[in-house]
């Protein structure tokens, strides 16, 4: 994406558009995606993955416009947060009320869309897990946390922790990286006929958050960044 970033961010560097108002643009893509989501078929799926490669793109944008014209501030950084917590929610939520068949003859089945908000939940809570160690070190005055810090102390954690990375699964229940999955269940489903594919993946995405949540809590709390 920054090969494509790099070609607009000429045509902005010399506007009135500010990094901000580019990061409000960017949170307002990503949650769109939630919407884009429940268009039935092959098409909202993708529909999903443009909302998502938008947000990703003007996530780059902002900040290259940003270090160009020297206007760093709090709120930017924050306004940053804030839009990533909200699209891997959107999709995830989105996700969720695809499975749950809004719009079709049958009955509503609400257990899928509870699914998709508890990933999003789950999605959610490991970023806050991560934030909170700055908030906590901020609030009893230590320094910032060393990225040597991050390893966890015990041996057999810090392999677990190295399996994890390795496997990446926890990538799934990311915005970007669950739009484009999302677009695999799709095409599964129209070859199926039915919903069992994005059910399915709403399912395990649902049981990955969870998990990951109490790992990345177990993770944090046996390394060294709140010492």
């Amino acid at each position: 994406m920054r090969e494509v970033s790099l070609r607009i961010d000429r045509y902005l560097v010399n506007t009135r558009v500010t990094p901000n108002q580019l990061t409000y643009l960017m949170t307002l893509c990503g949650v769109l995606a939630a919407p884009a989501l429940l268009v039935p078929g092959i098409t909202g799926a993708v529909l999903g993955v443009v909302a998502t490669q938008l947000y990703l793109l003007l996530d780059c944008v902002d900040g290259e416009i940003a270090r160009w014209r020297g206007q760093y501030s709090l709120a930017g950084v924050y306004l940053d947060r804030v839009g990533a917590y909200l699209t891997d929610a959107a999709v995830l939520v989105g996700l969720g009320l695809r499975a749950a068949d809004l719009w079709g003859t049958g009955r509503i089945d609400w257990l899928w869309a509870f699914l998709g908000t508890l990933a999003a939940l789950g999605a959610i809570l490991i970023k806050a897990e991560t934030d909170l160690v700055g908030v906590a070190r901020h609030q009893t005055g230590k320094p910032p946390v060393q990225e040597a810090a991050a390893e966890p102390r015990s041996s057999g954690m810090a392999l677990a922790r190295r399996a994890a990375s390795a496997l990446k699964f926890h990538r799934l229940i990311l915005g970007i990286e669950a739009s484009l999955l999302i677009v695999l269940l799709a095409i599964a489903d129209q070859i199926r006929g039915d919903l069992f594919f994005t059910r399915l993946g709403t399912a395990v995405l649902a049981g990955i958050a969870l998990l990951q949540t109490l790992l990345h809590l177990v993770s944090i709390l046996a390394s060294s960044r709140l010492k």
